[in-house]
């Protein structure tokens, strides 16, 4: 049997001290973490390591994201405080999110080493860079800068 990863034994570890401090919101969010987690390694037969736990978080905080701007539409300032005390503690376990410069580096980097011309080539870029990036940057940056430097 593999070792655990390292970001699944901090979640547990976590969870055991918020179910000991009655901290019900962190309780609640890495229990559906963990959830979510178990689905995917039942899905895949496998048990997935850190990249792929992040991948799931930032997954989590787009929802989040998602869920805060519909609520705000809605007027529903309560939802909105649940959802954003559940972000913050999602946030906790991505790793530092990269600046757009950052990412436009990271991206020139990657059309350099594919010999990417044009927007035709996206395809070959795009994957490269987001296994690279993984729960650095959201999907939709990389996105966005890819499009915005491939086009020009």
């Amino acid at each position: 049997m593999e070792p655990e990863a390292e970001l699944k034994q901090k979640l547990m570890d976590d969870l055991k001290q918020a179910m000991r401090g009655g901290d019900k919101v962190r309780r609640l969010v890495i229990r559906l973490v963990m959830a979510a987690i178990k689905n995917a390694e039942i899905a895949r037969q496998a048990a997935l390591d850190d990249t792929d736990i992040l991948g799931i978080i930032a997954k989590e905080v787009r929802q989040r994201r998602e869920s805060i701007e519909a609520f705000r539409l809605g007027n529903r300032q309560d939802l909105v405080a649940q959802e954003e005390a559940e972000l913050a503690i999602l946030n906790e376990y991505l790793p530092q999110q990269m600046t757009r410069e950052e990412l436009i580096v990271a991206a020139r980097r990657v059309i350099e080493e594919v010999g990417a011309q044009g927007l035709g080539d996206k395809g070959k870029v795009m994957p490269k860079l987001i296994a690279q990036l993984k729960g650095r940057a959201d999907g939709r940056d990389i996105n966005a800068v890819v499009s915005e430097l491939l086009s020009s």
